[in-house]
């Protein structure tokens, strides 16, 4: 922190070096979150560079950081000169521009100080027998202190991992899940004795194959599957726990979604620190995004080619020809990748797609092909694949992309009886045939726009009950029919042109199980009653995440938010658009009890804002984006003791000098307690 913040006008270059798991990533991390270095430099913007790294990707992320909307298709030039307006005198991305900027890299690679010009390294330390010691009891036991009976065996277990910070953690996750009884840490050490002299990164990765050979059947597949995703990929929880439901992962537990018993599973591996949590969910603390280590993948990899568990190609399937599932790594080029799935195994369940290339798929033979996924999601596109798609009809997984303009899927759909996923991203739009209502397993439809025809009239009962995920759907129209077919509904997106009481919203309140609904509006509501357009809506009391877009009707906030704040389990509310009748919004008592988030975006005629502290007792996180005639944030949320964020972007002069009222008068209020951030662009 001293290098970071010290005078020097100069860039300056910070390598921090050391071994695979010395906690290279854990320390700039933590350093990165510090309140002191955030607020000391005017922009700061983190990037993952793997070993097949992609500079526009690199610039990409840190423009996503700076709040930037970033194209697909931009080019490195282009990323380039976004970065270059975003940060004003910015030369050629990252320049010497004497204004005290610094870089910190993380890298194994002890020679690369010395190639990095104005570079000042920072090599980083094993533990000591003490911190040791103390980094794998609070693994264990957490803050509640330890068994006396077991510091001296505890010590030399720490030891015995050759004081390696991700070593100890995955050994230490492995003793917490366990007995907690000398006789079994005893027999821990000894079977680290074995491996403690071997070289370096082939000690860690034996070390954490120990803790892999003590994990429990169920959770061995859902660890290796890890493998399949390239090295530093962010996974998005909610798309690694279809593909263990599709895989056949889990077990069935009476009174549980085979999506509850994942998460548990999830939960299971993180707390044995085989897993690493990326990004909480911003109302619940939810696990919204993971990792794994470098390390860790390797283990997976190496593991998963002794258990013949997946293929990772050209290699992987050579002479394998029962190998059940493949996985097309990032590393080769598009005609090694062709290749490749040209002597895809006729047998293969499983075909996991890496490469991050526009490309249409050849026609793939095997009819047995269970699931189709690509992490970057950019390789289908033509009509031609649709048609072979319906060969698949053993699927139970279908991620692709097209690029072709509201396209009828195949009548013949309905033929996927097995299918538990759809995901067709990066198009205009797809029209369902009335067949799709004729699905009974699937679990989770996500089209970027979607046409979903009326259920059929006859009176055949059938009923989607495992449907949990449908969006993107325009001008759903929420029958009493169709919401009797979807009873369980967990997710449901959907987008209008115009809005009018025939699409029977006010049946929404009988999707009971709803917990997350996002409602846009492309040009008016017209209802009967145009005087009271919170008649169209009845809201289910299950909700706990409400988004409102509103692009250009001209209906008023007001006239819905009483009906909105009245809900019981909301957590987290975004506001977009739209407009309030006098410029003024007017909060009361006993509304938004259980809202954590709030996001109001684009109210240009919003200019005064009444509310109390006691209008939203759980609070915690405040954005506020373009509201340029805002004259300020209530001053009463100093007093709201959950808050910990404002974000304040592209609001007036006013909503800035009220926000930090708020954070000095919070100061105030709770001293050293005080948690609140404050974050102005």
């Amino acid at each position: 922190m001293d290098k970071l913040t010290s005078n020097r006008l100069d860039l300056q270059i910070i390598p921090i070096v050391g071994m695979g798991g010395s906690g290279k990533t854990t320390l700039a991390r933590n350093i990165y979150q510090e309140r002191l270095i955030r607020e000391h430099f005017d922009v700061c913007g983190w990037a993952t560079i793997s070993q097949e790294y992609c500079i526009p990707e690199i610039l990409a992320q840190v423009l996503s950081q700076l709040n930037e909307q970033v194209g697909q298709h931009l080019s490195e030039g282009a990323l380039g000169e976004m970065l270059h307006k975003h940060l004003d005198r910015v030369r050629n991305y990252f320049p010497d521009n004497k204004n005290g900027s610094r870089i910190v890299v993380t890298t194994r690679l002890s020679n690369l100080a010395s190639k990095l010009p104005n570079s000042d390294s920072l090599n980083m330390k094993l533990l000591d027998e003490a911190d040791s010691w103390e980094l794998l009891s609070k693994t264990v036991f957490g803050e509640q202190g330890w068994l006396l009976e077991l510091e001296e065996v505890g010590k030399r277990i720490g030891k015995s991992c050759k004081r390696l910070p991700l070593s100890i953690i995955v050994v230490g996750g492995l003793l917490a899940k366990s007995k907690h009884t000398r006789e079994f840490w005893e027999s821990t050490k000894e079977n680290l004795n074995s491996i403690v002299n071997l070289e370096d990164d082939e000690r860690c990765l034996k070390l954490l194959h120990m803790s892999y050979k003590q994990l429990p059947v169920h959770l061995k597949p859902c660890f290796l599957y890890m493998g399949v995703f390239a090295e530093d990929e962010v996974i998005h929880i909610s798309k690694l726990i279809k593909l263990w439901v599709a895989e056949g992962f889990l077990k069935a537990v009476s009174g549980k979604s085979l999506e509850e018993i994942a998460k548990e599973y999830l939960k299971d591996l993180i707390g044995r620190n085989l897993i690493l949590i990326h990004e909480l969910g911003s109302i619940n603390g939810s696990i919204k995004k993971c990792k794994i280590h470098d390390l860790l993948r390797d283990l997976c990899l190496r593991e998963a080619q002794k258990e013949r568990f997946y293929a990772l190609t050209p290699q992987g399937m050579q002479g394998n020809a029962a190998q059940r599932r493949i996985v097309i790594s990032s590393t080769l080029s598009k005609n090694e990748a062709i290749n490749a799935l040209s002597s895809m195994p006729v047998l293969a369940r499983s075909l996991i797609w890496n490469l991050d290339e526009d490309q249409v798929l050849p026609p793939l033979m095997s009819r047995v092909l269970r699931i189709l996924y690509s992490t970057q999601v950019r390789f289908l596109g033509d009509i031609e694949f649709i048609v072979n798609m319906q060969k698949l009809v053993n699927s139970r997984f279908l991620t692709f992309s097209a690029y072709v303009r509201w396209y009828q899927l195949p009548r013949s759909i309905w033929r996927f009886w097995n299918l538990q996923t759809l995901i067709v991203e990066r198009l205009d739009g797809f029209t369902a045939p009335t067949d799709i209502w004729y699905m009974p397993h699937i679990r989770h439809i996500q089209f970027k726009l979607l046409n979903l025809p009326d259920p059929p009239n006859s009176q055949d009962g059938i009923v989607l009950g495992n449907l949990q995920t449908l969006r993107t759907v325009k001008n759903f129209k929420c029958s009493k029919q169709v919401a009797k077919r979807i009873p369980n509904i967990r997710k449901l997106k959907i987008y209008y042109e115009t809005v009018d009481d025939s699409y029977c919203l006010s049946n929404l309140d009988s999707l009971d199980k709803l917990e997350s609904f996002t409602c846009g509006f492309f040009q008016g509501i017209n209802p009967s009653r145009p005087d009271s357009v919170q008649s169209l809506f009845n809201f289910p009391h299950s909700l706990k995440k409400l988004t409102l877009e509103d692009h250009e009707s001209e209906y008023y906030w007001e006239d819905i938010l009483d009906k909105i704040g009245a809900l019981p389990l909301l957590q987290k509310l975004k506001l977009y658009g739209g407009r309030f009748k006098e410029g003024k919004w007017e909060t009361s008592e006993g509304q938004f009890r259980s809202l954590k988030f709030l996001s109001v975006c684009y109210m240009k005629g919003l200019q005064v804002w009444i509310s109390e502290s006691s209008h939203f007792p759980c609070l915690h996180h405040l954005y506020l984006y373009y509201l340029d005639n805002l004259k300020e944030i209530p001053i009463d949320f100093a007093q709201v003791s959950t808050l910990g964020v404002i974000d304040v972007q592209w609001c007036s002069d006013s909503a800035v000098v009220s926000a930090k009222r708020i954070l000095e008068e919070q100061e105030e209020l709770y001293g050293e307690e005080a948690a609140l951030q404050v974050r102005v662009s």
